[in-house]
Protein backbone atom coordinates (compact mmCIF):
# COMPACT_ATOMS: atom_id res chain seq x y z
CA UNK A 1 0.00 0.00 0.00
CA UNK A 2 0.49 4.04 -0.69
CA UNK A 3 -0.14 6.94 2.18
CA UNK A 4 -1.69 9.63 0.32
CA UNK A 5 -2.95 13.38 1.69
CA UNK A 6 -4.82 16.12 0.25
CA UNK A 7 -4.90 19.73 1.82
CA UNK A 8 -7.41 22.47 0.69
CA UNK A 9 -7.15 25.72 3.18
CA UNK A 10 -5.08 28.56 3.57
CA UNK A 11 -1.68 29.05 2.21
CA UNK A 12 0.96 26.80 4.21
CA UNK A 13 4.30 25.08 3.81
CA UNK A 14 4.89 21.96 2.14
CA UNK A 15 6.81 20.95 5.48
CA UNK A 16 3.88 21.63 7.98
CA UNK A 17 2.06 18.87 5.90
CA UNK A 18 4.37 16.39 4.95
CA UNK A 19 7.96 16.83 7.04
CA UNK A 20 7.28 18.43 10.48
CA UNK A 21 4.43 16.49 11.96
CA UNK A 22 5.11 13.87 14.08
CA UNK A 23 3.69 11.13 11.40
CA UNK A 24 3.96 12.83 8.41
CA UNK A 25 4.29 11.42 5.15
CA UNK A 26 7.87 11.38 5.80
CA UNK A 27 7.42 9.38 9.09
CA UNK A 28 4.98 7.15 7.33
CA UNK A 29 7.41 6.18 4.96
CA UNK A 30 9.30 4.48 7.32
CA UNK A 31 6.61 3.65 10.00
CA UNK A 32 3.34 3.88 9.04
CA UNK A 33 0.74 3.06 12.05
CA UNK A 34 -2.22 1.93 9.75
CA UNK A 35 -1.05 -0.25 6.99
CA UNK A 36 -3.41 -3.20 7.54
CA UNK A 37 -1.56 -5.66 6.42
CA UNK A 38 -0.75 -4.00 2.82
CA UNK A 39 3.27 -3.91 3.37
CA UNK A 40 5.28 -2.02 5.95
CA UNK A 41 6.84 0.55 4.59
CA UNK A 42 6.86 2.79 1.37
CA UNK A 43 10.14 3.21 0.13
CA UNK A 44 9.37 2.74 -3.87
CA UNK A 45 9.13 6.59 -4.62
CA UNK A 46 7.36 9.69 -3.62
CA UNK A 47 5.61 12.78 -5.40
CA UNK A 48 3.73 16.38 -4.80
CA UNK A 49 1.54 17.82 -6.70
CA UNK A 50 -0.29 21.94 -6.00
CA UNK A 51 -1.76 24.14 -7.70
CA UNK A 52 -0.49 28.06 -8.70
CA UNK A 53 -2.24 30.66 -10.58
CA UNK A 54 -0.23 29.81 -13.16
CA UNK A 55 -1.12 26.29 -13.12
CA UNK A 56 -0.38 22.88 -11.50
CA UNK A 57 2.86 22.08 -10.18
CA UNK A 58 3.93 18.59 -9.47
CA UNK A 59 7.48 16.88 -8.33
CA UNK A 60 8.15 13.13 -8.08
CA UNK A 61 10.49 11.30 -7.54
CA UNK A 62 11.28 7.44 -7.58
CA UNK A 63 13.18 7.26 -4.70
CA UNK A 64 12.22 6.95 -0.72
CA UNK A 65 11.26 10.45 0.26
CA UNK A 66 14.79 10.88 2.85
CA UNK A 67 16.38 9.68 0.32
CA UNK A 68 15.81 13.46 -1.94
CA UNK A 69 18.27 15.66 -0.60
CA UNK A 70 16.40 18.69 -2.11
CA UNK A 71 12.94 18.03 -0.54
CA UNK A 72 13.33 19.14 2.97
CA UNK A 73 14.43 22.75 1.29
CA UNK A 74 11.74 22.67 -1.53
CA UNK A 75 9.21 22.36 1.01
CA UNK A 76 9.93 25.05 4.08
CA UNK A 77 10.01 27.35 0.78
CA UNK A 78 7.01 26.33 -0.84
CA UNK A 79 3.21 28.08 -0.31
CA UNK A 80 0.48 25.73 -0.90
CA UNK A 81 -3.43 26.36 -0.65
CA UNK A 82 -4.38 23.15 -1.99
CA UNK A 83 -1.67 19.56 -2.54
CA UNK A 84 -1.96 16.21 -3.35
CA UNK A 85 1.18 14.00 -1.54
CA UNK A 86 1.87 10.78 -1.79
CA UNK A 87 4.75 8.04 -0.69
CA UNK A 88 4.84 4.84 -2.76
CA UNK A 89 5.08 1.44 -1.48
CA UNK A 90 5.11 -0.67 -5.09
CA UNK A 91 3.38 -3.84 -5.73
CA UNK A 92 5.62 -6.49 -6.39
CA UNK A 93 6.58 -6.75 -10.16
CA UNK A 94 5.54 -3.16 -10.65
CA UNK A 95 8.45 -0.47 -12.04
CA UNK A 96 9.82 1.66 -9.63
CA UNK A 97 11.05 5.33 -11.32
CA UNK A 98 9.44 8.49 -11.24
CA UNK A 99 6.98 8.48 -13.60
CA UNK A 100 5.28 5.56 -11.68
CA UNK A 101 4.73 7.66 -8.85
CA UNK A 102 1.99 9.91 -7.53
CA UNK A 103 0.13 12.30 -8.42
CA UNK A 104 -0.69 11.38 -11.71
CA UNK A 105 -3.08 13.96 -13.86
CA UNK A 106 -3.21 16.77 -16.15
CA UNK A 107 -6.31 18.85 -17.38
CA UNK A 108 -6.57 20.09 -13.81
CA UNK A 109 -6.59 17.37 -11.68
CA UNK A 110 -4.12 15.35 -8.95
CA UNK A 111 -5.10 12.00 -8.35
CA UNK A 112 -3.36 8.85 -6.01
CA UNK A 113 -4.41 5.61 -5.35
CA UNK A 114 -3.55 4.27 -2.14
CA UNK A 115 -4.08 0.48 -2.84
CA UNK A 116 -4.07 -2.19 -5.37
CA UNK A 117 -5.86 -4.29 -8.40
CA UNK A 118 -5.87 -7.92 -7.51
CA UNK A 119 -4.78 -10.05 -10.52
CA UNK A 120 -3.41 -7.01 -12.26
CA UNK A 121 -3.49 -6.75 -15.57
CA UNK A 122 -5.59 -9.71 -16.14
CA UNK A 123 -8.55 -8.89 -14.16
CA UNK A 124 -9.41 -5.50 -15.83
CA UNK A 125 -7.98 -6.29 -19.70
CA UNK A 126 -11.60 -6.18 -20.69
CA UNK A 127 -12.34 -2.72 -18.76
CA UNK A 128 -8.96 -1.37 -21.03
CA UNK A 129 -10.58 -2.67 -24.50
CA UNK A 130 -12.93 0.05 -24.16
CA UNK A 131 -10.67 2.97 -23.68
CA UNK A 132 -8.96 5.40 -26.69
CA UNK A 133 -5.37 3.44 -27.81
CA UNK A 134 -3.56 5.79 -27.30
CA UNK A 135 -4.43 6.87 -23.75
CA UNK A 136 -3.15 3.64 -22.79
CA UNK A 137 0.21 4.04 -24.88
CA UNK A 138 0.69 7.62 -23.13
CA UNK A 139 -0.07 6.41 -19.42
CA UNK A 140 2.78 7.34 -17.06
CA UNK A 141 3.73 4.28 -16.22
CA UNK A 142 2.40 0.24 -16.48
CA UNK A 143 0.95 0.25 -12.95
CA UNK A 144 -2.62 -0.31 -11.58
CA UNK A 145 -2.30 3.46 -10.45
CA UNK A 146 -1.69 5.29 -13.84
CA UNK A 147 -4.00 3.00 -15.17
CA UNK A 148 -6.87 3.79 -12.95
CA UNK A 149 -6.28 7.62 -13.60
CA UNK A 150 -6.88 7.15 -17.07
CA UNK A 151 -10.47 5.08 -16.59
CA UNK A 152 -11.13 7.78 -14.18
CA UNK A 153 -10.06 10.31 -16.30
CA UNK A 154 -12.31 9.14 -19.31
CA UNK A 155 -15.01 9.73 -17.25
CA UNK A 156 -14.68 12.81 -16.27
CA UNK A 157 -14.07 14.43 -19.94
CA UNK A 158 -17.42 12.21 -21.09
CA UNK A 159 -19.17 14.90 -18.62
CA UNK A 160 -19.35 12.77 -14.61
CA UNK A 161 -19.36 14.49 -12.13
CA UNK A 162 -15.89 13.76 -9.91
CA UNK A 163 -18.08 11.99 -7.06
CA UNK A 164 -19.73 10.16 -9.65
CA UNK A 165 -16.36 9.70 -11.70
CA UNK A 166 -14.78 8.15 -8.40
CA UNK A 167 -17.78 5.96 -7.42
CA UNK A 168 -18.00 4.11 -10.58
CA UNK A 169 -14.71 3.49 -10.79
CA UNK A 170 -14.38 2.25 -7.55
CA UNK A 171 -17.51 0.11 -8.16
CA UNK A 172 -16.50 -1.08 -11.78
CA UNK A 173 -13.14 -2.18 -10.88
CA UNK A 174 -14.11 -3.92 -7.56
CA UNK A 175 -16.56 -5.83 -9.68
CA UNK A 176 -14.09 -7.35 -12.17
CA UNK A 177 -11.03 -7.50 -9.97
CA UNK A 178 -12.35 -8.93 -6.70
CA UNK A 179 -10.02 -8.17 -3.68
CA UNK A 180 -8.51 -4.82 -5.05
CA UNK A 181 -7.90 -2.74 -2.15
CA UNK A 182 -9.10 1.02 -3.70
CA UNK A 183 -8.76 4.06 -1.61
CA UNK A 184 -8.72 6.71 -4.42
CA UNK A 185 -8.04 10.46 -3.65
CA UNK A 186 -8.92 13.19 -6.52
CA UNK A 187 -8.41 16.72 -6.20
CA UNK A 188 -8.87 19.77 -8.71
CA UNK A 189 -7.53 22.35 -6.38
CA UNK A 190 -10.90 23.62 -4.27
CA UNK A 191 -12.91 19.85 -4.07
CA UNK A 192 -11.52 16.76 -3.10
CA UNK A 193 -13.09 12.94 -3.45
CA UNK A 194 -11.65 10.61 -1.50
CA UNK A 195 -12.72 6.77 -0.95
CA UNK A 196 -12.46 3.74 1.27
CA UNK A 197 -12.38 0.45 0.05
CA UNK A 198 -10.26 -1.78 2.13
CA UNK A 199 -8.06 0.59 3.44
CA UNK A 200 -7.51 3.64 6.02
CA UNK A 201 -8.57 7.37 5.54
CA UNK A 202 -8.76 9.99 7.85
CA UNK A 203 -10.25 13.40 7.80
CA UNK A 204 -9.37 16.20 9.72
CA UNK A 205 -11.64 19.66 9.44
CA UNK A 206 -10.96 22.49 10.68
CA UNK A 207 -12.33 26.48 10.07
CA UNK A 208 -11.44 27.25 6.59
CA UNK A 209 -9.56 24.15 5.75
CA UNK A 210 -9.40 20.32 5.56
CA UNK A 211 -7.31 17.33 5.70
CA UNK A 212 -7.99 14.01 3.99
CA UNK A 213 -4.97 11.59 4.95
CA UNK A 214 -4.49 7.76 4.60
CA UNK A 215 -3.93 7.89 8.62
CA UNK A 216 -3.42 10.75 10.67
CA UNK A 217 -0.18 13.00 10.86
CA UNK A 218 -0.61 13.64 14.86
CA UNK A 219 -2.78 12.98 18.00
CA UNK A 220 -4.84 15.94 17.27
CA UNK A 221 -8.61 14.95 18.65
CA UNK A 222 -9.97 16.51 15.42
CA UNK A 223 -9.30 13.64 13.02
CA UNK A 224 -11.87 11.17 12.31
CA UNK A 225 -11.77 8.12 10.61
CA UNK A 226 -13.90 7.29 7.84
CA UNK A 227 -15.47 3.58 7.98
CA UNK A 228 -15.13 1.20 5.02
CA UNK A 229 -16.73 1.54 1.25
CA UNK A 230 -17.54 5.34 1.62
CA UNK A 231 -17.14 8.27 -0.11
CA UNK A 232 -15.79 11.52 1.01
CA UNK A 233 -16.29 15.18 -0.62
CA UNK A 234 -14.38 17.39 0.62
CA UNK A 235 -13.69 21.14 0.87
CA UNK A 236 -12.30 23.86 3.38
CA UNK A 237 -15.83 24.79 4.25
CA UNK A 238 -17.27 21.54 5.25
CA UNK A 239 -17.33 17.61 4.48
CA UNK A 240 -19.57 14.70 3.37
CA UNK A 241 -18.99 10.81 3.91
CA UNK A 242 -21.62 8.69 2.12
CA UNK A 243 -21.82 5.50 0.98
CA UNK A 244 -20.08 4.16 -2.03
Amino acid sequence: MCRHLVYLGPPTPLAALLVEPPYGLVHQSWAPRDMRGGGTINVDGFGVGWFTPSGPVRYRRGVPIWGDQNFGAIARQTMVSAALAAVRSATPGMVVNDQACAPFGGEGWWFSLNGFVAGWPDSVAKLAERLPVTDLMTMDAPTDAAFLWVLLRQRLRAGYTPAEAVTATVAEVGASAAGSRLNLLLTDGEWAYATTYGHALSVRHDPGRVIVASEPFDDDSGWVGVPDRRLVVAHPASYTVEEL
